[in-house]
């Protein structure tokens, strides 16, 4: 192994110049040329010489470029990542001794020193060191603001329920009493002034959420004013689709049912209110809040922590805020992993306390906490059952604790789907190997490089489903039914960890389409648009209301004329702008979809985004099969590689009760 790559003059991620240490890192890969470039200009500006503290100033800007929201000083040299594929000694670099390194930076005039508290945030400087973590001073404040915020929202019950009338909404709404976990989840939402319904895709967080807001409506003569939203364009409008769907199903009266019927989700930044030239800055903050009663946000995974700290700025403190997402799932592509940190030690014991199941238990809507909980009703996966109160007692005395329900009832897919992604959940790599290898029905397990498989007899399944998905969707769209060609295209996903090279979008894109090369030939398929071809929108188009992730399909509507079909709309192909063909897409771009079949294709092991929340939220897109395409060595390497983000949050909410 080497600690220096082979300098490449046209390699962008190179510093044409770089003082040392800041060349040698940048040579392997830890640093990029910007965070070099940023750590000089601050050095300059702060008349900072010393090699270790350049080499501190690059780590903390490098940071949030890579999703952190910290750099641990104490232990960067172990937990480090590389920008390269090519094997790198990390130890060979000049690393500081910790101790020194801490105490070095805390002496630099271009860093404030504070203990947790903060109590010297007066202190502007552009780092922020606690301990041996060192921030970007905005992350910081950050990161305390967020912290606070929903420490004192989460003190307390919600002013002004009605026990009463809650416990007969939850007998209208729960007749079967038979998941006490969304039971208990729906019932913390009124209850409360933040709940967290945490769970994986199929059990059952938006059909709470309906029913959420039909308790919260008994709860008043006039009916709260409620926001729907979601860091996305395209899971605000699954989920505007998915409690439209649940209102003509619940036992609610004709009011309560057009008013559900009536709630559109938005994005966040929409209902925060952008303003022009600010992607951090909104219209609505402390000093002009939102005037909604609730908020509820969806697919809270993907939200950053600046955005979470925009939100809790704009939400009235008498307010609802209810969160729903995965925390096992990829994280915002921005730094922190709010939701993950949120969750925190919920995640594997996510039974609340017994004062909490007491009055939640007079609504009924959980078990007396004198008794042993019920058995764990995931369908398919691995039971995890247990005495409640036992599981409680082990939680942090937290004020989040009690707000935070975790559902573990699959209701949209079972069998060897479920059993693959509760074992890759767990992170046991020899469950994940066992249960792919398993040979069930639903799931199938191609053991192979993926750049060395395309032209494999082994990979006809992908392509059986690929062809069959592709013929359907191209026959519907030149009989010009854009309803069927929408539902065929969500028959099959071909999902890539990567965008380019052989493992990626790029080079798999063609494959697909050389396998229906007579269907799109039939149809038009010289021409840049012909009935059939599939469309992924890489912008918002906010004049034609799609976003960023919206899939649609280019359909005949006359002899003369295609239109290009979305869920929500349907436009001139000449209208749409960033759009580009969607055979395959990458997994990040897959989160918020489920196809019937999903084919998820592993990179090699050495890949760097490569990890177990990429591999979950791959395995999980499939709603009845699932097709898994890669070497048993990615997927230990995914499995033993989580997204570790670096980010005080956690401590912050769970270690102070």
């Amino acid at each position: 192994m080497s600690s220096l790559r082979e300098r490449d003059p046209f390699d962008v991620r190179l510093a044409r110049t770089a003082p040392a240490p800041l060349g040698a890192f940048n040579d392997a890969g830890v640093l990029s040329s910007a965070d070099v470039q940023v750590a000089r200009r601050l050095a300059t500006l702060g008349g900072v010489e010393a090699p270790s503290l350049l080499l501190a100033l690059a780590l903390a800007v490098r940071a949030p470029r890579l999703g952190h929201v910290l750099v641990d000083l104490a232990d960067i040299r172990t937990t480090v990542a590389v920008d390269t594929e090519e094997p790198v000694d990390l130890g060979a670099l000049p690393w500081p001794e910790p101790a020194a390194w801490a105490a070095e930076v805390a002496a630099c005039g271009l860093v404030a020193v504070s203990d947790d508290d903060g109590d010297d945030a007066g202190d502007a400087r552009p780092l922020r060191l606690v301990g041996s973590r060192l921030y970007l001073d905005r992350y910081w404040r950050e990161e305390r603001q967020v912290a606070a915020d929903l420490r004192e929202r989460a003190v307390g019950e919600a002013a002004g329920v009605a026990r009463d009338v809650l416990a007969e909404g939850m007998a209208r709404l729960y007749p079967d009493r038979d998941d006490e976990r969304a039971r208990m989840a729906a019932a913390t939402a009124v209850l409360r002034r933040i709940a967290v319904i945490a769970g994986g895709p199929g059990t059952g967080k938006t059909a709470t959420v309906a029913r959420i807001v039909a308790l919260l409506a008994d709860q008043a003569d006039a009916p709260p004013l409620v926001a729907l939203a979601a860091p996305t364009g395209k899971a605000a409008a699954r989920l505007t689709e998915e409690v439209h769907g649940w209102a003509g199903r619940l036992a609610i009266d004709d009011g309560a049912r057009e008013r559900l019927r009536a709630l559109t989700a938005t994005t966040l930044h929409r209902l925060l209110g952008t303003r022009p030239g600010s992607r951090s800055r909104f219209r609505h903050d402390r000093n002009a809040r939102l005037p909604h009663d609730v908020v509820i946000v969806d697919e809270t995974s993907m939200v950053s922590l600046t955005l979470m700290a925009r939100l809790l700025d704009a939400i009235r403190p008498d307010a609802r805020l209810i969160l729903l997402g995965d925390p096992d799932q990829l994280t915002s592509i921005e730094a922190g992993a709010v939701l993950g940190d949120i969750v925190g030690p919920a995640a594997a014991r996510p039974l609340l306390s017994a004062d909490a199941r007491a009055r939640l238990a007079e609504v009924g809507a959980a078990a007396p906490p004198s008794g042993a909980a019920p058995p764990s009703t995931v369908v398919g996966g691995a039971p995890s059952g247990g005495d409640a109160e036992t599981a409680a007692a082990a939680l942090p005395d937290a004020p989040l604790a009690d707000g935070v329900v975790v559902l573990d009832r699959l209701y949209r897919y079972r069998g060897g789907i479920a059993v693959v992604a509760d074992a890759v959940r767990r992170g046991v790599a020899d469950d994940v190997v066992a249960a792919l290898a398993d040979a069930r029905d639903d799931v199938t397990w191609i053991d192979g490089d993926v750049a060395e498989l395309r032209g494999d007899a082994r990979l006809a399944p992908v392509r059986d489903a690929a062809t069959e998905a592709g013929r359907a969707v191209i026959a519907a769209a030149r009989a010009g039914d854009a309803d069927a060609a929408l539902d065929a295209l969500r028959r099959f996903g071909l999902l890539c960890a990567h965008r380019r090279g052989p493992y990626g979008v790029s080079a798999w894109m063609p494959v697909v389409e050389s396998w229906l090369a007579t269907e799109i030939e039939a149809a038009g398929g010289r021409a840049q648009n012909y009935p059939g071809r599939p469309l992924l929108v890489t912008a918002k188009h906010d004049d034609l209301h799609l976003y960023n992730g919206d899939t649609g399909v280019i359909v005949r509507a006359s002899e003369k004329r295609l239109v290009a079909a979305f869920e929500r709309t349907t436009v001139r192909p000449n209208q749409l702008g960033a759009v580009e063909t969607v055979y395959a897409m990458t997994v990040h771009k897959s989160q918020g979809s489920q196809f019937d079949t999903a084919a998820v294709l592993l990179p090699p092991p050495t890949s760097r985004i490569l990890t177990r929340e990429l591999l979950y939220t791959g395995v999980t897109r499939a709603r009845d099969r699932l097709l898994v395409v890669g070497t048993e060595a990615s997927i230990r390497a995914a499995i033993d590689r989580p997204a570790a983000r670096a980010s005080g949050l956690r401590a912050r909410l769970w270690d102070a009760g």
